[in-house]
């Protein structure tokens, strides 16, 4: 028996995908372990600030990031407006930031003051203290895809905070929930 044989065949997607389709193909994007991070920029001298793990390095020369965001929320729309934006890289250590920029419904006052933060030198994005690493980025580019919004720029200024232990580990996203590599 050949091994397209043994696999369930319902992956050919009708014009419009059903909600079966849909949850399926979120089920299967799970099984995808992603970095988590905050992109944060200011508005309006506003922080607005979220917790993301659809991001990704596009280009070493030049340093160029690109971050996907849901176009109807409101770190999207900021970010549009703004047209810069930090990205910290979180450790394992961050999950309760992690989980308090992705609780839907956080408040806009106030939204980092149980965070620590610094502002980043070139952005004055908050930048999360502790990070992995962070990336302050110049928006030069934004392309809609289906729900989100694809954010592309130049990196401006980068560093890290965190300082290396033999525990250190990165804050990961996987089937559903945050975890940490093991050392």
């Amino acid at each position: 028996m050949e091994l397209a044989d043994s696999l369930e065949v319902n992956r050919v997607f009708p014009q419009v995908p059903t909600r079966d389709q849909i949850d399926e193909y979120r089920r299967l994007s799970a099984e995808h372990a992603s970095g988590v991070a905050v992109i944060s920029t200011v508005l309006r001298n506003r922080d607005h600030a979220a917790t993301v793990s659809a991001y990704l390095s596009v280009s070493y020369d030049p340093p160029t990031l690109l971050v996907s965001l849901y176009a109807e929320s409101r770190i999207a729309l900021a970010v549009a407006e703004s047209k810069s934006w930090a990205l910290s890289l979180l450790t394992a250590e961050q999950k309760a930031a992690a989980n308090w920029l992705a609780s839907p419904g956080t408040p806009i006052e106030g939204l980092l003051s149980q965070i620590d933060f610094r502002r980043g030198p070139a952005t004055g994005n908050a930048v999360i203290a502790g990070a992995l690493a962070f990336f302050e980025v110049e928006t030069t580019a934004i392309h809609e895809a289906a729900t989100h919004m694809l954010v592309v720029g130049k990196v401006v200024s980068m560093g890290e905070d965190a300082s290396w232990t033999r525990d250190l580990s990165p804050l990961i996203h996987y089937g559903g929930d945050y975890r940490r590599l093991r050392p």
